[in-house]
């Protein structure tokens, strides 16, 4: 049933979706859908910081040509110089909101907060929170938003669509509520703000990562998606088969931690001039590599050559949850494997979130703004969150409103057996993680296009039938998605960035296009 209208509408609670609303609320009323737990999102679990030209002896020429370098080739260099250009202003506004940024202690420093370093940066140019700076900052925001009288949360709703009226325009979201009644919230603006898609794979950096629904619910409506095939593997996941995944941050590495293989060996310097602070893919494959040539599950990060007071100082969060683990980080170094991390494509928009949708609008991970090209650097995330969302807000301030009129084209997806569907998203996962991950092949693509279809196939049978209910829902959003990823993947005929694909000569493309595509072109 319609739950009345809605100006703004903005799916997704993490940095993206806060920053947002509290960026617009003060002109226009916002209802906020997010998760009823704080865990679900991956802004939370964001350890190393936020990366931005902060320091006197660093310059926007220098963070714009690191970022140029990660993204090997595919950055928009508009959309960079953009980005970067924007950050000091993106940081003295979570100051001014009260963020509990670290404080360089070091009375010569020549900026007040610790700046750290991680792969890809030439300058210390990382502002953080110790080693939990996705926590404080989301628990500022949040108390902000909390507080803003024109900002309306809803936690007791799972968006699983989009509304369109006739032409085309998006209108706002359909909604299920826990009992599994249907709740349309028609909206003149509606922003996505729902995340990556790293739950398509078995291994990754948090407990419950988005599986590209919002992705999937643009497309839905048309729009473009781009850069699918390039899907970060971040390097250093703590090795844990029988515990919750925990991400072990990059800033480990950037204050000097070491990889070392199974026999104690550091093997980095001989793949890379820059060691351990290359960019996450040179990083990701070389340990994929020596882990298939050790014949091992893991790699170790060994950071007790820093010695135990640099390691609370800088590490508390990840020294105390080690701990939990039965690892003392001071004293043994830390089992790590590659992770499904961070989703570099998702749904076109420009510098401002609008799609190709009238009136549909995507921030933070789930877009693709031409940041991040083939790679994503260390720390560019959270600072294009912040960037676009108040680009976007700003946008959104001074729009004009249309009578709505809304008709639905989400379909009533049914619910399965529990079982059937733990099934059915493991063996997803399972064959992603198999063929289109670190490394990918021409045959492995292959296949995995083929099995895909044919658990498309068995899917589909079960969305036909029964009553409306999110697991599945998402499961043939996820589904879709990974069909879209490897369609984007088996196109693009050459090795580049976190699309590795020996098959292919490397930069066979020297103006490389990114890759665009569309929910239709799956038939």
């Amino acid at each position: 049933m319609p739950h009345g209208n809605h100006d703004v509408l903005i799916i997704g609670g993490g940095v993206a979706g806060l920053v947002l609303a509290l960026e617009v609320a003060d002109r226009r009323p916002v209802t906020l859908l997010r998760p009823a737990s704080d865990d679900l999102g991956a802004s939370r679990w964001a350890q190393g910081g936020i990366a931005a030209v902060l320091s006197p002896s660093d310059d926007i020429d220098a963070h714009t040509q690191d970022t140029l370098v990660a993204g090997d080739g595919l950055c928009d260099e508009a959309a960079v110089r953009f980005t970067v250009e924007q950050g000091p202003a993106a940081i003295e506004w979570l100051l001014g909101l009260g963020v509990p940024f670290t404080r360089d202690t070091n009375p010569t420093a020549d900026y007040p907060y610790h700046l750290t370093r991680e792969g890809g940066h030439g300058a210390r140019r990382i502002i953080h929170a110790d080693d939990a700076t996705g926590r404080a900052v989301m628990d500022t925001l949040k108390a902000r938003v909390a507080a803003h009288p024109m900002i309306r949360v809803r936690d007791d709703l799972t968006a699983i669509g989009l509304l369109q009226d006739d032409d085309g325009r998006c209108r706002g979201a359909r909604c299920l509520e826990s009992t599994g009644a249907r709740a349309d919230l028609p909206a003149h603006d509606t922003v996505l703000a729902t995340g990556g898609a790293s739950g398509l794979y078995r291994h990754t950096t948090s407990p419950q990562p988005a599986s590209g629904e919002g992705m999937l619910m643009a497309a839905e409506l048309g729009a473009t998606l781009m850069n699918l095939e390039f899907q970060q593997f971040h390097p250093t996941c703590l090795h844990d088969p029988e515990g919750a995944p925990f991400l072990i941050s990059e800033a480990v590495r950037g204050e000097g931690g070491q990889l070392l293989n199974v026999h104690g060996e550091r093997f980095m310097p001989a793949i890379d001039t820059r060691a351990e602070l290359a960019p996450r893919d040179v990083v990701a494959r070389a340990i994929d590599a020596e882990m298939q040539r050790t014949v091992s599950e893991h790699v170790f990060l060994d950071m007790r050559h820093l010695g135990e007071a640099a390691i609370l100082e800088h590490f508390p969060t990840i020294h105390r949850h080690c701990a939990t683990r039965g690892i003392d980080i001071a004293r043994t170094p830390i089992p790590v494997v590659p992770a499904a991390h961070y989703s570099c494509g998702g749904v076109a928009t420009d510098r401002h979130g609008a799609t190709d949708i009238d009136h549909l609008y995507a921030v933070g991970e789930v877009a693709c703004t031409g940041l991040h090209g083939a790679n994503r650097m260390a720390s560019n995330s959270l600072l294009e969150c912040l960037v676009f969302a108040r680009s976007c807000a700003a946008a959104l301030r001074d729009a004009t409103h249309a009578p709505l009129a809304i008709r639905s084209t989400v379909p009533a997806v049914a619910e399965a057996p529990p079982a059937a569907l733990e099934g059915w998203r493991e063996r997803m996962r399972a064959l992603m993680s198999a063929r289109v991950a670190i490394v990918r092949s021409d045959e492995g693509l292959d296949k995995a296009a083929e099995e895909l279809a044919e658990l498309y196939q068995e899917v589909r049978e079960a969305v036909e039938h029964g009553q409306p209910g999110t697991r599945l829902t998402s499961l043939w959003q996820a589904l879709r998605l990974a069909r879209l990823t490897v369609a984007s993947a088996r196109a693009r005929r050459e090795s580049r960035g976190l699309h590795y694909n020996p098959d292919c000569q490397h930069h066979a493309n020297h103006h490389p296009e990114p890759s665009r595509i569309h929910l239709g072109e799956l038939d």
